[in-house]
């Protein structure tokens, strides 16, 4: 019985741990500065992806900043609250999320976007690209909470 009941948690817990998912709170690294710029909080509701900036982090940063180069909905609206990934839904690689765009708010840019779990669900490799993934560049963020 013993042997058995080891045997049903190790499983279970192989199992919680093998899955990753990008819902949470997550600090933003720029990827040529290497600097903390955000703190970004993905959601999921109905199998689709979501991320909002909830708190900018950079030392150059105004709380009161406005995407004055968007050129959608978010144009004028505060970066703090703004949703800046969207549409993104689980794909069919392991621990890979795609299929919806992420902006960047300092240039106002719309691109493509592919997310990657990586160092088991700590960090999360955020591609943002033009056309094909290979023409792009990638953020790694890291997990808050």
């Amino acid at each position: 019985m013993k042997k058995l009941m080891i045997t049903v948690l190790l499983a279970f817990s192989g199992g919680v741990f093998a899955q990753t998912t990008p819902v949470g709170l997550w600090k933003t690294i720029d990827d040529k500065t290497k600097s903390e710029r955000a703190l970004v909080r993905i959601s999921e509701s109905g199998g689709v992806f979501s991320g909002r900036i909830e708190k900018l982090l950079a030392a150059d940063a105004k709380p009161d900043a406005k995407c004055d180069k968007c050129e959608d909905d978010r144009k004028g609206m505060p970066i703090v609250g703004m949703e800046i990934v969207r549409g993104v839904k689980k794909a069919e690689a392991e621990n890979t999320w795609d299929g919806g765009t992420i902006l960047d708010s300092v240039e106002g840019k719309i691109y493509k976007v592919r997310m990657q779990s990586a160092d088991g669900g700590k960090k999360l490799e955020v591609r943002g690209f033009v056309g094909m993934p290979m023409l792009g560049r990638t953020q790694t963020w890291l997990r808050v909470e």
